[in-house]
């Protein structure tokens, strides 16, 4: 029986979580994309705690422009709320999804604000 293209991910995802964790000093940026939006929260997993999230859906990001553009946006927000919290360097963690496209382009966005992965 094959397998459908969330549990796909949801394997990949599983697989990858095994191997990164996120903490205080280093949390984890974790990306979720649905078909409209896309969201970036920075994870504690010790004490299982968002420390801080972005999406494009809030006020605060300009979502103007192709989703590419507003994934960058995206980023650059994460980025500078994590500056704000202390927060130099991450994990990366795109939750299974192809490192391509909008997740690549977060990742690059919060890169060019100065986050660190």
């Amino acid at each position: 029986m094959a397998l459908t293209k969330v549990e796909k991910r949801i394997r990949i995802k599983r697989r990858v979580r095994g191997k990164i964790s996120g903490s205080a000093e280093l949390p984890r940026l974790s990306v979720f994309k649905s078909n409209k939006e896309i969201y970036a929260q920075l994870v504690d997993d010790k004490d299982g705690k968002t420390l801080v999230s972005a999406s494009s859906r809030e006020k605060g990001v300009d979502a103007k422009g192709t989703k590419t553009e507003v994934s960058a946006a995206v980023g650059k927000a994460i980025a500078a709320k994590a500056k704000a919290a202390g927060i130099e360097s991450v994990v990366f963690d795109r939750n299974g999804f192809v490192y391509h496209g909008r997740v690549k382009a977060l990742a690059d966005g919060a890169r060019e604000a100065g986050l660190k992965f």
